[in-house]
């Protein structure tokens, strides 16, 4: 499990970002101006009051040491896993013990100078050298091991938990206390992207409570889940909030999610690093699918986790369906798939699930944009609305890649152009300088026709989805009849 964790930005404010000039300033500092560690007096009683509200937030969001070990440590870090000892309730509970025995022995020491010049600048070197070992022995801990190792066992770490417990004991966190809230299981991917991406590698998506929320007391609330989640379904919010959401939050598309047992009947090379999966159905024997949904596949049992891919079609009778999955260089669900799977083998699916592709039936012009892998679900949507859809009179197919050598099925989509009146297959590659194919950017393309009365249904990259999406405003087309899907949802990266 080498690159199961992921480095990704933590810093989502200037606290957040430039915070560890803090703990320079006193660790570094205060050994030239001893009254600097005094300044750490107001970051224990922060931490221990926001704590009483909010648990661990202090950790996440503000702390100086959790700011160094983020923004300056990560980039050069190992990032491997936590060992288990170290998070260990033994270990955290005699580390603790440990640090304040030492601590106040420090502090009653310096107390005999009170009364005297020198006592401000015997207690603030107690702090500053706490902050100072902190910073080297954490430090070291972020650079060979994983960036928050110390944060396991950090004494202010253990103050803020037992400050947490407290407030949570007398109910006062019921309405101040933001924990990370899913809006619907249905909807999670499974795809453990919030657990790579988390500080304290913790598994959000396998530790939901029934109120939809994260109640691990080591949540920090940093939001880095939050901002990862490839299917924007976390956020962070009280109780009530919660409850709130559950009540109002629709999961049409998803409410015919379960379990399937399949096996993988076939193994289709299509370009060098991009593979058709064709599985059939063992357990239920029949899945009815519709074309513009995608399904997840389990890739590994520890932890738990799935990926989630676009159905590229199925057949008449529900016992089979196809995915499309392009190698991602150093993606750990793609390799394992890649490198593991083979045909006969037995694999879990789940779904099928999403509506946000799925065609409307009233559309009479129906505009299809995908790059890269994105144009996946259009290979079954052209065949869906075409042969049972007899209002559409127009459909368009919009195809960017970068080479000419990396369109999916080409042959098929130029051989339904030239049969079907109703359908235009239009192909452009962005980087191909030999190619006798259009030229440039499927956006580029979009500036140039004419969609009015179109219902636009877009797959793709991130930047190409938002991009088309703005233009498609621009020319006019109402939000109402524009629908999009990310490449995320098809191909979750890394």
């Amino acid at each position: 499990m080498d690159n199961y964790y992921i480095k990704t930005n933590r810093t989502f404010t200037n606290i957040r970002k430039y915070a560890w000039l803090f703990t320079l300033l006193v660790a570094i500092g205060g050994l030239w101006q001893p009254k600097l560690g005094l300044l750490v007096i107001f970051i224990m009683a922060g931490l221990t009051i926001t704590s009483f509200f909010s648990g661990r937030y202090w950790c996440g969001n503000f702390c100086p040491h959790g700011s160094l070990f983020d923004r300056i440590a990560m980039p050069i870090s190992l990032n491997k896993k936590i060992p288990t000892i170290l998070k260990s309730k033994f270990l955290v509970i005699g580390f603790f013990i440990f640090f304040m025995y030492n601590f106040s022995k420090k502090v009653i020491k310096a107390s005999n100078f009170w009364g005297t010049y020198d006592f401000l600048d015997k207690l603030g070197f107690v702090f500053v050298t706490t902050y100072l070992m902190v910073l080297i022995t954490g430090g070291l801990f972020a650079i060979f091991l994983n960036p928050r190792t110390w944060c396991q066992f950090c004494p202010m770490g253990t103050i803020q938990k037992l400050s947490h417990k407290l407030g949570r004991s007398i109910g006062i966190t019921k309405t101040t206390e933001k924990k990370v809230t899913i809006e619907s299981l249905d909807k999670c991917h499974a795809c453990g992207k919030c657990s790579r991406v988390c500080p304290f590698q913790l598994t959000p998506y396998l530790g939901f409570s029934s109120n939809n929320q994260l109640e691990d007391i080591n949540c920090i609330k940093c939001a880095t889940c939050v901002e990862n989640c490839p299917a924007n379904i976390l956020s962070l919010r009280t109780e009530k909030e919660a409850a709130n959401l559950m009540k109002d939050i629709s999961i049409k598309g998803y409410e015919n999610r379960q379990e399937i047992k399949a096996k993988i009947i076939d193994i289709k090379n299509l370009t060098k690093d991009v593979k058709e999966f064709t599985f059939s159905f063992i357990s239920p024997g029949k899945i009815d699918c519709k074309a513009g949904q995608f399904i997840l596949i389990k890739i590994q049992d520890e932890p738990k986790a799935f990926r989630a891919y676009s159905i590229s079609s199925f057949n008449k009778n529900s016992t089979t369906l196809s995915v499309i999955i392009k190698k991602v260089e150093k993606g750990y669900g793609t390799n394992i798939i890649f490198n593991d799977f083979k045909v006969g083998d037995i694999i879990e699916l789940e779904g099928p699930m999403g509506d946000e592709l799925v065609i409307d039936d009233s559309a009479e012009k129906i505009l299809f944009i995908g790059n890269g892998i994105g144009v996946t679900p259009f290979i079954g949507l052209t065949k869906e609305v075409l042969t049972n859809n007899p209002s559409v009179k127009d459909v368009k197919l919009l195809d960017g890649q970068r080479y000419e050598n990396e369109f999916l099925y080409r042959d098929y989509f130029e051989s339904l152009d030239k049969e079907e009146d109703r359908f235009q297959y239009i192909p452009v590659v962005s980087q191909d300088k030999n190619s006798c194919i259009r030229k440039g950017y499927v956006t580029h393309m979009l500036k140039d026709m004419d969609l009015e009365g179109y219902k636009v249904y877009i797959c793709g990259s991130k930047n190409m989805v938002i991009d088309s999406y703005n233009i498609l405003l621009d020319k006019g087309v109402k939000k109402e009849n524009i629908f999009y899907e990310s490449e995320e949802r098809i191909s979750i990266k890394n």
